[in-house]
């Protein structure tokens, strides 16, 4: 068996242990390239009565308070499903090195976690959205963004 493998089966693990302990069939590892595993997290939407409790968002929350950083660059996570759009854009803004998933995002929607008309409502201006979406004061807005811009002493993330 390859690391790959058997950190893939603790996230799948994971997921079957959560469907018993109230939470969704979502598992997610962090390890570290030599297949240490830094941190878990498992789907604890209805339980923790939090839309942005996946498995893969508690996973990277838990690795970065363990590593006392925001950057998981040189890290790989391993989780039971295809990310959903919050998660992957989680995965993308931590740095990851690498994403490893086993069911697929098909295969969530014939279990009733459909997430394609959020994939598409993302592809679609403003106007067109489902959700009303306004650009209120602009150009107040910005000026937090020139701030920030010129702000020497920043932390790039």
């Amino acid at each position: 068996m390859n690391i790959k493998e058997i950190l893939m089966r603790k996230a799948i693990k994971l997921s079957i242990e959560n469907i018993d302990n109230g939470g969704g069939p979502f598992g997610a590892v962090i390890a570290d390239k030599k297949g240490v595993i830094i941190a878990t997290g498992v789907n604890r939407v209805t339980s923790n009565i939090d839309p942005t409790a996946h498995a893969e968002i508690l996973a990277i929350r838990n690795a970065c308070k363990i590593l006392g950083r925001f950057d998981l660059s040189g890290y790989d996570i391993y989780s039971s499903c295809e990310p959903c759009p919050m998660c992957l854009g989680a995965i993308y803004w931590a740095h990851i090195d690498n994403l490893y998933f086993g069911n697929s995002k098909t295969d969530a929607k014939k279990i009733d976690f459909d997430d394609s008309f959020i994939y598409e409502e993302m592809s679609l201006k403003f106007n067109e959205r489902h959700l009303k979406t306004e650009v209120v004061l602009a150009n107040e807005a910005t000026k937090a963004f020139e701030k920030w811009k010129k702000k020497t002493d920043k932390i790039s993330y």
